[in-house]
């Protein structure tokens, strides 16, 4: 059975299948657009924790988050009508008009809709507060595994040429890239290299907790994004697209509910624009609501708040970069949201364009969408002609992202928001190859280094060869991002599928000319084979003159997939002529394909 998409965060589960059918929309209910209130009913269980001794005196059932929106620098006086309302201010963010206030008074956002300077007043939550948010228990700190030796280039980082660009660059360490997530595993041993633990934070509730490992992880989904954008180069686990690059942990994910509330999201992104991140990763949506509606006032408030956040973190010269979302959806065409709130009871209600998932369609913020192994649209993934505007590796089927796990462990996960942090990774090395860029520059420049992928014969895709619905300006090319082409004459690839059927030996022939004498002594094989048994398979290098070196034999068991370079001497070999790879399946009951292979010499 296929296990379900996550939708908290912007995720597959761990070795998940492929997508079923896409997501099918009840009728619509009509849901009420009006501001919600403490009125609609108890917290779920799962969203309110303990009280403790410590908190009693802080935590009273019925307590709600509100965004309080004034102007800039001009808090004091609606600080004191907080107060005055039945309110108190959990924490401020005076730089931008925002403060976060807690009631459990039926009455306080209508009393503080009323009060000189505050523009706008929103709930930010349809449940209570949790008691842990006035005395946040510090995450687990697990026992660490180790990795054997061993760090093969995986398919995701080949597909967007990640491994060619190491040889150019790894990236600079005065790049500093912020995880907005559920927290990250600083002592990884793919990850403590490059970890930035003066600049990590909590941001759970909304208020900056700087205690040491506040910024750890409460789930797995941050410490894999991390190990995407930056897990080192040292010869064990994985590497990341720029592993030259510094990360810091931002967790905005609650603990037990790993929700991602408005609070949360302003405290992370200003927090982002205060200390210097280059780019940040945002693979979420600000909970409760799956989109954001400007004619409710509740999500209104939302919206402005996290979007003077970003705009802040953005004038502070930081790149917001999203993951587009895995409901198989047309953001350029909403007409429903069935998944809100989805901190109480999810209803369905019609939306239009006007409502935003955020911050991921917030002006600024780099929207990204997921591809499976090969140019197409990972299934699940989110779309939208004008909306989506790079696209990355996210998975998809047999073929998922393999990056670093809580605990000095590895695995699989599928999802845009495997995909978002390529995006990053790639932003990451543009931004060490151009110092001083600024956020609009890097934009332009991840539209500009992207490969153009064109529509398949799909009617949902819109749009041209150049920009589409599926994969906005293309797929993000890290080769390029650091200034760099493949050497004329040295690479060569084929990328047309070949078929791999039960019991057949099938080949793929690869040209070589421009090269004088003999192959190299670590001629570079770069395999990619989609396959269901990995065990069934012998896989050959053939030389020009007929020369048979062997590259797999049989081994992997039930495994999916060879993503693998390998090193052959060819040395007694000459160069120029056809090379060919060749896969003899000797089994029945799975087939799969010649994804693509290359040669570099």
């Amino acid at each position: 059975m296929t296990p379900p998409i996550s939708r908290r965060p912007r995720r597959l589960l761990a070795g998940a299948a492929a997508l079923g059918a896409a997501l099918a929309f009840a009728a619509p209910a009509l849901a009420s657009t009006q501001p919600v209130s403490p009125s609609a009913g108890p917290a779920p269980a799962r969203a309110t924790a303990p009280v403790t001794a410590r908190s009693a005196a802080a935590w009273a059932a019925g307590t709600r988050a509100y965004l309080v929106i004034t102007a800039p620098g001009d808090t004091p006086a609606v600080r004191s009508a907080v107060t005055a309302n039945g309110g108190t201010v959990f924490s401020s963010f005076d730089a931008i008009g925002v403060i976060v206030a807690h009631s459990a008074s039926g009455t306080f956002a209508t009393a503080m809709r009323g009060v000189g300077g505050v523009q706008q007043v929103g709930a930010t939550r349809t449940a209570d507060v949790p008691a842990d948010a006035y005395d946040p228990a510090p995450p687990a700190n697990p026992a660490q595994s180790s990795t054997p030796a061993g760090e093969p280039v995986r398919w995701d980082m080949s597909q967007i040429k990640a491994d060619q660009a190491w040889a150019v660059s790894t990236g600079s360490s005065s790049v500093k890239v912020g995880i907005l997530d559920t927290g990250v595993d600083d002592q990884h041993q793919d990850l403590a290299a490059n970890f930035d633990a003066a600049d990590s934070v909590s941001c759970a509730y909304g208020k900056p907790d700087t205690r040491t490992g506040a910024w750890r992880d409460v789930d797995s989904h941050g410490t894999h994004v991390a190990g995407t954008v930056a897990a080192a180069r040292n010869g064990k686990g994985v590497v990341g697209v720029a592993p030259g690059v510094k990360i810091a942990s931002v967790r905005l994910a609650e603990p037990g509910s790993t929700l991602f509330y408005a609070e949360n999201t302003v405290c992370g992104l200003v927090w982002a624009g205060d200390h210097g991140f280059k780019v940040t990763n945002n693979s979420y949506y600000t909970d409760p609501w799956q989109f954001n509606c400007p004619d409710n006032a509740d999500q209104a408030a939302i919206i402005e708040g996290v979007r003077r956040a970003q705009e802040y973190a953005e004038n502070k010269g930081s790149l917001q970069v999203a993951a587009a979302g895995n409901s198989t959806y047309d953001l350029a065409n909403k007409t429903t949201d069935t998944e809100s709130p989805n901190d109480s009871t999810p209803t369905t209600r019609r939306i239009t364009n006007a409502c935003l998932d955020i911050p991921t369609e917030l002006p600024g913020v780099v929207t990204v969408s997921a591809m499976g192994s090969g140019n197409v649209k990972a299934s699940y993934s989110n779309f939208g002609n004008g909306v989506i505007d790079v696209a990355a590796p996210g998975g998809d089927g047999s073929s998922g992202v393999y990056s670093t796990l809580p605990g000095g462990k590895y695995g699989t996960k599928s999802g845009t928001s495997m995909a978002s942090p390529h995006v990053v990774g790639v932003a990451a090395l543009l931004a060490g190859a151009n110092p001083g860029i600024t956020p609009a520059q890097l934009r332009d420049k991840l539209a500009v280094q992207a490969n153009d992928v064109p529509c398949p014969s799909d009617s949902r895709c819109t749009g041209t060869t150049a920009k589409n619905a599926f994969f906005g300006e293309g797929q993000v090319d890290a080769l390029k991002a650091v200034g760099a082409t493949v050497p004329p004459g040295k690479y060569f690839e084929n990328t047309a599928d070949v078929a791999v059927g039960d019991n057949t030996t099938v080949e793929s022939p690869l040209t070589v000319t421009g090269v004088s004498g003999n192959a190299p002594a670590a001629l570079k094989v770069g395999v990619n084979i989609v396959h269901t048994y990995i065990g069934d398979l012998k896989v050959d290098l053939v030389a020009p003159d007929g020369t048979v070196y062997t590259l797999h034999n049989h081994t992997g068991g039930s495994a999916d997939d060879i993503h693998q370079t390998y090193t052959v001497d060819a040395s007694a070999r000459v160069a120029n002529g056809t090379w060919k790879l060749r896969v003899n399946d000797n089994a029945g009951g799975d087939t799969g394909r010649i994804d693509s292979w290359n040669l570099t010499f």
